[in-house]
């Protein structure tokens, strides 16, 4: 971790000190010291990779690499101090700036000899520390194909599993093995690799061990091997170890395959194999390379009955050796299995009862193990050797403790066959690359079980500097992101994230962290001093809780406490990332100098996210003075004005303005002033739906890295600079006349410009101008997503042609029933809102074969509409359904019992008549029944029927019941009386 900490200084240092030599002439010695300083940082990097994988074993090993990256640090920050009062010096070109000129380059004379001091003062620490390597006997890492690591060695032997081990408690696994041993015996002359793939401690061993026992398995081969691959793996060693299990051979025939190269080993393995039928096991297979080094003493392109059964934590590694073939990932165990394993292991033979206190604290306790079988096992075993009541209740109090201390806990008590959760989810973090240490740590920003968005969690990782510029290719845009998406993935294939939700594409839309992994992460981010909770939904935190060299500080608000912290001591001066979250809609009154500490106290800042204050308030000038920022978010929150010295924010990557609305004042919109035309590192720009601008208007001439341009007005803005964005990804345009739609129509036609890369469009235009808007979707080509906000009387035909279309949301269009034809064309389609406004007509019809591919549908306001018909073979491939507020709406159509894929139909703030037929019995219970899931939520009653908005209040009551048998699940949320 200190070598990644070291790598991502060296990165962010750099343009730094040729910021000093450039803008301070004066100043070329401090340039040269920070370039020594580099290659100092460079130096020790070699080293620290070897140092970081023994900091678990050795305590003075430990201290040298906190050593080193407290150095490290210290150095970013007298350099990024230092470039800070040379830009703030250097800003503007005024007569009262040059009437200062002799005073600023005097006290630059002071702040070079400081700087130059400081500096050196790190480069004799940083010799010293070096001079102590060899103390240490700390060395230059080697290629870790070649040398495995101290602390790897020391655990390989812990961690070895072996076939005839039989699990004293086992729950839950009947129905995974059954499918894997009909997998495996399954007629058929290819050979197949099936793979078992999860997190650390989610029974896969086990599982592949209950597969091996079974009698069908048996029966089935005539040899098996079981192999436990280390994470240094050694192909020709695996293979001698196959070979050996699977023939058995004498003394003398052993020696003979000791002294076999790996060529002839692997060609005698995959005669074996061809022969007869064998089954190997791989259990816990890390890598690529490692697959690679065994594939050839397997017969994978020859006519066999024989298989492969593979454990790994990686989904990659899976899908690498299976071919497609099948992957099989274990499922957490339920509640009720969960406590029936918990149960076996922490109640003792002579006590096979156990009383209601105790079952109420051991249920409370499995909630933090999330069904991983590995740490209910853990949890359990310590509860075992505990009898008493209070007892139990210490071990709630601390379960957070005893998790996280669980393996040295168990290693004393125990005989240590049970590893620990800890040890093995921190292996699965020690097995990452340096970058993805720093991806993974950064998530314990977020509170326990968060959604976290995915694209906003990217954005924030180039704005850290973890995804730096070195990744980006051909001065591409676009690589950024595509890299820092890319880690993602490959935390979730490492099964260290978990996914909560797909986006259209296919792309993980949002994730989440398991709980012991969020604890892992905690743990670790503290130690590194990387990041730093403080949760005030507990209870009040004070500066006192957060004294340390954090760089990164997360705040959990709440409303109930209270609310003081600052950096104005300097204490916390260091702090590169400030990251508030609060409530929905946060209304606390906010004291003027918290505000002001936030925006003046923390002046190395990089990442700022303020966001869901929804109480007024003035942003100060100040905001200019965080030259560093390269995130700012003040979504959702109510700021008067964007101050003019925003435009100093030159590093900015991600503005979010959006939702910035006054509450109480909604004719009184935000002042958005004239302050990016410098912000050309810009890549993402949100501006609030409705803002007003001061001065002139907003020019994007030079933000030729923009990829996100949402809720610009194109009667506020330059549109000669907006044509010219041509490597956007996403736009937003709202027009509030047809004249200034013309006016971006004629300027794209004139120029012959195509967004070429736009893959999301939405137009809202509050006046009719269909032929306008017609002729702006024209250019952009190769849209996946488009809505379209505000009256039109015929969507474009040429949408047809528009074969990635996979997403349109209509609102305000006022379409008559015949463009339903259009839509029901368009050949990708997968996801249609037909909302407020967007038809009106009193018939709609879905012709047959109409639809062919949508999967979700949502008719919401649809105020005109009676009869819905849907023909034939319509939508065969349709998920979800959601019916809003359409209160004409007579019934559900009845093609709707011919769609078999239907898994949840939602209606909801329909009337009392409209959803009385859905009951058992109902009118339209045949239509519906097959349905899995139905959810009807605030009925309404004929009588009493509110206007949209007052429905769009209603409270929420929750019912549940079945409807019938065939239902799984039967929602009714309340009604509005």
């Amino acid at each position: 971790m200190a070598e990644a900490v070291v790598s991502i200084v060296i990165e962010g240092i750099k343009p730094l000190g040729d910021l000093i030599v450039r803008e301070a002439k004066l100043l070329s010695g401090v340039g040269y010291q920070v370039e020594l300083a580099q290659v100092e940082l460079h130096l020790m990097s070699a080293f620290l990779k070897d140092a970081d994988s023994r900091t678990g074993d050795d305590e003075v090993v430990r201290i040298w690499v906190k050593l080193i990256r407290d150095v490290a640090y210290d150095l970013e920050d007298v350099i990024e101090s230092f470039a800070l009062k040379v830009a703030s010096r250097r800003r503007g070109g005024t007569m009262k700036i040059a009437l200062k000129r002799f005073a600023c380059v005097f006290n630059e004379g002071i702040d070079r000899h400081k700087i130059g001091s400081e500096i050196e003062d790190i480069m004799t620490t940083l010799s010293h520390l070096r001079s102590s390597l060899q103390s240490y006997n700390i060395r230059q890492s080697d290629p870790p194909q070649r040398v495995a690591s101290f602390k790897f060695q020391k655990q390989r032997d812990l961690r070895r599993t072996y076939a005839h081990e039989i699990e004293s408690h086992l729950v839950g696994l009947e129905e995974s093995t059954d499918i894997l041993v009909k997998e495996l015996v399954r007629e058929g002359k290819r050979h197949r690799v099936v793979s078992i793939w999860g997190m650390g401690g989610s029974g896969k061993t086990t599982l592949a061990k209950q597969v091996h026992l079974q009698n069908e398995v048996k029966r089935h081969f005539d040899g098996f091997a079981w192999v436990c691959i280390s994470q240094q793996c050694i192909g020709r060693d695996v293979l001698e170890d196959i070979l050996v299990k699977l023939t058995s051979p004498p003394e003398e025939r052993r020696k003979q395959i000791a002294k076999m190269e790996k060529d002839e080993i692997a060609k005698t393995l995959c005669g074996i194999q061809t022969e007869k039928r064998c089954l190997v096991i791989l259990d816990d297979i890390w890598t690529h390379e490692a697959w690679h080094s065994l594939k050839p003493g397997f017969p994978v392109n020859e006519e066999t009955e024989s298989r492969i059964l593979l454990t790994t934590r990686k989904k990659e590694v899976a899908l690498l050796a299976s071919r497609n073939d099948f992957l099989h990932q274990p499922r957490p165990l339920d509640e009720k299995q969960s406590w029936e394993l918990f149960q076996k292991i922490a109640i003792s033979g002579s006590d096979s009862t156990i009383c209601a206190k105790k079952t109420e604290l051991g249920k409370k306790m499995l909630v933090h193990c999330s069904g991983l079988p590995l740490a209910i096992r853990m949890l359990a075993g310590l509860l075992s050797r505990r009898e008493t009541d209070d007892e139990w209740e210490t071990v709630l109090r601390n379960v957070n403790v005893y998790i996280m201390r669980g393996t040295n806990v168990l290693d004393r008590q125990n005989t240590g066959q049970d590893y620990g959760v800890l040890s093995v989810l921190a292996l699965s973090y020690d097995d990452l690359p340096s970058h993805l240490k720093l991806c993974f740590l950064y998530l314990a920003q977020y509170p326990e079980d968060h959604e976290i968005p995915v694209k906003r969690l990217t954005q924030l990782w180039i704005a850290e500097g973890f995804i730096t510029s070195t990744s980006e290719i051909q001065g591409s845009v676009e690589i950024m992101e595509d890299v820092s998406y890319g880690c993602l993935t490959e935390l979730v294939e490492r099964s260290m994230v978990q996914v909560v939700n797909y986006g259209l594409s296919g792309k993980v839309k949002t994730c989440r962290l398991h709980d012991l992994m969020q604890d892992l992460c905690l743990q670790k981010a503290k130690e590194e001093n990387f990041l730093g909770v403080g949760n005030f939904s507990v209870g009040p935190v004070s500066n006192a809780t957060l004294i340390g060299k954090v760089r990164r500080l997360a705040l959990h608000l709440d409303e109930n406490v209270k609310y003081e912290f600052s950096g104005k001591d300097g204490r916390d001066g260091h702090i590169r990332s400030l990251l508030y979250f609060a409530p929905k809609y946060f209304n606390r009154k906010w004291n003027k100098r918290i505000i002001r500490s936030i925006f003046n106290d923390f002046k190395l800042l990089r990442v700022l996210k303020f966001e869901n204050i929804d109480r007024e308030f003035e942003l100060p000038k100040t905001i200019g003075n965080l030259v560093h920022l390269r995130f700012l978010s003040l979504k959702d929150s109510a700021f008067r004005a964007l101050p003019s010295s925003v435009s100093n924010l030159v590093l900015l990557q991600t503005l979010d303005l959006r939702g910035c609305l006054l509450s109480y004042c909604f004719f009184w919109m935000t002042k958005i002033r004239y302050v990016f035309s410098n912000m050309e590192q810009l890549r993402h720009l949100y501006l609030p739906s409705q803002h007003s601008v001061s001065g002139k208007k907003l020019s994007f001439a030079r933000l030729r890295n923009l990829q996100t341009l949402l809720n610009v007005s194109i009667e506020k803005c330059d549109l000669n600079d907006l044509v010219q964005l041509t490597n956007l990804k996403k736009l937003g345009i709202i027009a509030s006349q047809p004249s200034h739609l013309k006016r971006l129509k004629n300027v794209l036609i004139l120029r012959s410009i195509t967004y070429e890369h736009l893959r999301s469009l939405t137009l809202t235009v509050y006046r009719g101008c269909d032929d306008l808007r017609r002729d702006i979707v024209l250019r952009c080509p190769h849209l996946y997503k488009l809505q379209l906000n505000g009256k039109i009387t015929a969507l474009p035909e040429e949408l047809l042609g528009y074969p990635n279309l996979t997403k349109i949301k209509l609102r305000g269009t006022r379409l008559k029933g015949d463009q339903i034809e259009i839509l029901e064309k368009l050949p990708n389609l997968r996801v249609l809102y037909l909302d407020v406004f967007s038809f009106e007509s009193e018939t709609m019809v879905f012709s047959q074969g109409g639809f062919p591919h949508l999967e979700f549908l949502t008719l919401h306001y649809l105020r005109d509409l009676k009869e819905w018909r849907v023909e034939k073979e319509a939508m065969p491939s349709l998920q979800r359904l959601r019916i809003k507020y359409c209160k004409e709406l007579l019934a559900v159509p009845d093609g709707l019992q011919d769609i078999t894929t239907l898994k949840e139909l939602t209606i909801d703030r329909m009337p009392s008549r409209f959803c009385s037929r859905f009951g058992e019995g109902g009118e339209d219970f045949y239509k519906i029944k097959h349905v899995p899931s139905l959810i009807i939520t605030n009925i309404l009653h004929l009588d009493e029927e509110p206007e949209m908005e007052e429905a769009a209040g209603a409270s929420r009551v929750v019912v549940t019941g079945p409807v019938s048998d065939s239902h799984q699940e039967l929602t009714v949320d309340g009604m509005c009386d």
